[in-house]
C-alpha cells in the first residue's frame, strides 16, 4: 500500500475528495469555460445552415457540451484533482503578485472576445499556448526598479526631446522614445557564446550597452518601464524585440505626425510606421533594434509569443 507520511493513498484521496453535488457543478462549470471557446472554433469553420432561431448553432453547442460533460464525467477523478491542484497555484500567484485570478480572467475574457471576431479563431489559441522562451529569466532580468537603470532613462529624456512642446498627453512616450533613442544610437551587437542562450540583466547591458536582441529588449524595457512607459517583448523566428504600447488608431496618427515632423523627421523620411494591434485593440509601436526610429521595419513580421510587462 502507498504510503504519504502517515497518510495511505486512499486517506489521501478521501481527504482531497469533492462530495456530491459540488463536484457535479465544478465540473459542469468547467465544462461551460472548456465548451465556449470550442464552440466558437466549430462555429467559424462550419457552414451556416441557416435554420429558424439558429437552431442549428443551439444545437451545435449543447453537443459539444454533452460531449465535453460526458469526458470530464468520465475522467471525474483526474479532472477534480487537476482543478484543485489549479486553484492552489493561482491562489500562490494571486498572493505572491504573479500570474493569479484576474490575470486568468483577464487573458480568458480576451480570448473568447477575439476568437467571437477573428476569421481563425483556432489561431488565437494556439498562440496563447505557445511558450514565450526564457520566460521567468527574462522578467527578473527587466531590473527596472534598480536606480542605475532609472538614472540612465532620465539621462537620455535630458539629452533629447526635452524642449518638444505641445504633446502633454504624450509626455511619457516622447521620453521613452529618448531612450529608444539614446539606446539605439550606441548599442553594439554581440552574440551569446556558442551554443548557449545567455539572457543578460538589465544592469549587465548598462555597462557596455552590448549584446544580443534579447539583452537589447531586456534593456530597453527596464528603461523604458522605469519611466513609467508601458512595453511588451515580441517572439518571433529566432528572435526578440520590444514593443511599446501607443494606445487606439487616434493615438497613431498624432505619435505618427511627431515623430515624422519632430522626433526622426530624417530617420522616418518617406517611410511607414510599423505596428502591431493586439486582441484588445491597442496598438504597439516597434522598438527593435534594427530600427532607426520608432516603428522602425519589422525583421519579422510574425507572432509566435507576446510577454506584456504591465
Amino acid at each position: 500500500m502507498i504510503k504519504l507520511g502517515n497518510l495511505t493513498y486512499q486517506q489521501l484521496q478521501e481527504k482531497f475528495r469533492i462530495k456530491s453535488p459540488w463536484d457535479m457543478i465544478i465540473i459542469f462549470i468547467l465544462n461551460v469555460l472548456i465548451t465556449i471557446p470550442i464552440f466558437i472554433i466549430t462555429h467559424h469553420n462550419l457552414a451556416t445552415l441557416d435554420w429558424l432561431f439558429h437552431i442549428d448553432r443551439i444545437v451545435l453547442f449543447l453537443l459539444i457540451l454533452l460531449i465535453i460533460q460526458l469526458i470530464l464525467r468520465a475522467m471525474r477523478r483526474v479532472t477534480l484533482i487537476s482543478v484543485i491542484l489549479y486553484f492552489i497555484v493561482l491562489s500562490y500567484g494571486t498572493l505572491s503578485g504573479k500570474y493569479g485570478f484576474e490575470k486568468v480572467y483577464e487573458d480568458y475574457r480576451s480570448m473568447i472576445y477575439t476568437m467571437n471576431d477573428d476569421p481563425y479563431p483556432q489561431d488565437i489559441i494556439i498562440s496563447k499556448l505557445l511558450p514565450f522562451p526564457n520566460k521567468s529569466k527574462i522578467i527578473d532580468a527587466i531590473e527596472y526598479q534598480n536606480p542605475k537603470i532609472r538614472n540612465f532613462a532620465i539621462m537620455a529624456t535630458s539629452k533629447h526631446f526635452k524642449n518638444v512642446k505641445g504633446y502633454n498627453d504624450y509626455f511619457t512616450l516622447i521620453q521613452s522614445f529618448a531612450v529608444f533613442k539614446e539606446i539605439n544610437s550606441r548599442w553594439y551587437y554581440v552574440s551569446d557564446p556558442k551554443g548557449h542562450d545567455y539572457i543578460a540583466k538589465a544592469t549587465e547591458s548598462l555597462q557596455y550597452l552590448s549584446g544580443d536582441c534579447d539583452d537589447h529588449s531586456i534593456f530597453m524595457a527596464a528603461c523604458i518601464k522605469s519611466i513609467g512607459g508601458t512595453v511588451r517583448l515580441i517572439h518571433t523566428k529566432g528572435h526578440i524585440y520590444p514593443e511599446i504600447f501607443i494606445g487606439t488608431q487616434k493615438d497613431l496618427e498624432k505619435i505618427n505626425y511627431v515623430i515624422k515632423k519632430t522626433l526622426f523627421p530624417l530617420e522616418s523620411k518617406n517611410k511607414p510606421i510599423n505596428y502591431h494591434i493586439d486582441e484588445r485593440g491597442n496598438i504597439w509601436l516597434n522598438l527593435d533594434y534594427t530600427a532607426k526610429y520608432p516603428g522602425g521595419p519589422f525583421m519579422n513580421e510574425e507572432i509566435l509569443g507576446a510577454l506584456t510587462l504591465e
